[in-house]
């Protein structure tokens, strides 16, 4: 190799991956336990022979030590170090690099506390508000991160990959022969009768409640009208519940989080994983998305799922030795929040605002329902993606209901386009033009840009009175 490669995190999950000591897994990459933990410490590079010894026993993808989810770690904090506060102190890329390397755990420490001085500030502002309205009450119990972000936190770090949740759902599907009965809803119903005496009835009257489990009188209810790939998953949800609540509890366990209500969420959260998991088995659809060239429709149709969790299954085919593209999945409302999350790529969502208006996930409103536009972009580390956007409409139950609209991406680098159907017509190589993206307008270094809604936080704006242009103020970079 030319260039010397420190990649000891990448190595240490690997091992933890396996379930093994650093003696037992020095003994079998046949090294010693003194040069593991150099490795691991970022004090030795990992040599090819290293490699390739660990690809061989291990069946890692060795693309997992040139960039792994550090990468990811580097990004959120360049970001964090853009902010104003930080102005008196230039970091540059190559720090904040090595104190990544060098100490991660520190660096999760730093975002914890950002992400909880940002939470702090928003609930400052609507204390205020509250007090300009009459409605003030006491403030709450200290500084600490929303639950939702932790758990959000938990899955990006991971690649959106549970191995014991994936491997025991893939199980179960194959016990049950789900992957290849005619009707998935008719299957579980049976199973879940004969497996636990509990019976399946469905209602009519919505009141807001898709499933009602009732223990005492061992039923579960779910409302008629929904889709059928719907009632599976929340059937699905339910099994995960009965079949694999110990290992979600180690996994939540094991992710330490910091207050009940992340637990709660990423319980939740977990059960929903499985149930995807259980509905879609990690071999087969593997193997299915690969054959179509992961056309989102065709597998949507053929595997009695929902767009939206063809599109999920897809960001989670990180299975180690048996990797599926590295997609990134995301699920935005009308007003641009961001309610899912999930990447196993390098492509960075913003942790803090609103996300890029070229990308085209936003132009997905304008569309029709289920209809699919490709775009190839280019982020500012000059990484190009092919993304796919779609949007999707909820059911709704009756006319008072108000109609739910999300805009779902997905997308991968473009190097990948050959295997994907919706790259099929696009110009890919490498002469084309790609959109300019960015992560936001918060952090985004283009400052031509003429669909910016304000400036970089980390540059000055002036206005030039001898001239404008379609954004009315020019920036410098801030000393």
């Amino acid at each position: 190799m030319s260039k010397k490669l420190y990649s000891g995190h990448t190595l240490k999950q690997i091992r933890s991956d396996f379930g093994l000591s650093q003696t037992e897994f020095a003994k079998k990459i046949g090294l010693s336990t003194a040069y593991v933990n150099q490795i691991e410490n970022n004090n030795r590079p990992v040599t090819a022979s290293v490699l390739l010894t660990i690809n061989r026993i291990f069946g890692v993808d060795l693309a997992a030590f040139e960039k792994n989810d550090l990468d990811r770690v580097v990004q959120d904090l360049q970001e964090v170090f853009a902010d104003t506060q930080f102005h008196s102190s230039s970091v540059s890329r190559q720090e904040i690099q090595e104190l990544v390397t060098r100490a991660p755990g520190i660096t999760k420490v730093i975002m914890d506390l950002y992400g909880a001085l940002r939470n702090y500030h928003d609930r400052d502002a609507i204390e205020d508000e509250l007090v300009h309205t009459g409605g003030a009450e006491e403030s709450g119990s200290g500084i600490r991160m929303s639950a939702y972000d932790e758990v959000r936190d938990y899955f990006h770090y991971t690649d959106n990959y549970v191995d014991s949740l994936d491997r025991a759902a893939e199980k179960l599907a194959y016990e049950i022969s789900l992957h290849n009965c005619p009707s998935k809803f008719d299957r579980l119903t049976g199973w879940l009768k004969k497996k636990f005496d509990i019976a399946v009835e469905q209602h009519g009257d919505y009141q807001g409640t898709l499933i009602r489990q009732e223990d005492y009188t061992r039923k579960i209810s779910v409302y008629r009208a929904a889709p059928q790939s719907t009632k599976n998953f929340l059937l699905g949800s339910v099994i995960a519940e009965l079949c694999v609540k110990d290992l979600i509890s180690e996994e939540v366990e094991r992710a330490k989080f910091k207050t009940r209500s992340a637990e709660s969420i990423a319980r939740l959260a977990l059960r929903n994983y499985f149930s995807g998991a259980l509905l879609l088995p990690y071999d087969d659809f593997l193997r299915a998305a690969a054959k179509c060239r992961h056309d989102i429709q065709l597998l949507s149709n053929t595997m009695d799922a929902s767009i939206e969790t063809i599109c999920h299954r897809l960001s989670t085919l990180q299975r180690p030795g048996a990797n599926g593209l590295p997609f990134y999945f995301v699920k935005i409302d009308r007003a641009g929040n961001v309610v899912k999350r999930h990447s196993a790529t390098r492509f960075q969502f913003a942790r803090f605002g609103g996300s890029c208006p070229r990308w085209n996930v936003h132009q997905a409103f304008e569309q029709n329902s289920n209809k699919f536009t490709s775009q190839v972009a280019q982020m500012p580390d000059g990484v190009q993606y092919l993304c796919i956007a779609t949007s999707i409409t909820k059911h709704q139950a009756d006319y008072s209901t108000g109609e739910r609209r999300y805009a779902l991406g997905i997308g991968c680098e473009v190097k990948y386009a050959d295997a994907i159907v919706y790259a099929d017509g696009l110009a890919v190589d490498e002469v084309s033009e790609p959109e300019p993206i960015g992560v936001n307008c918060r952090i985004c270094p283009r400052d031509n840009c003429d669909q910016r809604a304000f400036p970089a936080i980390d540059k000055e704006p002036f206005i030039d009175p001898g001239q404008r242009g379609i954004v009315p103020y020019r920036v410098k970079t801030t000393d």
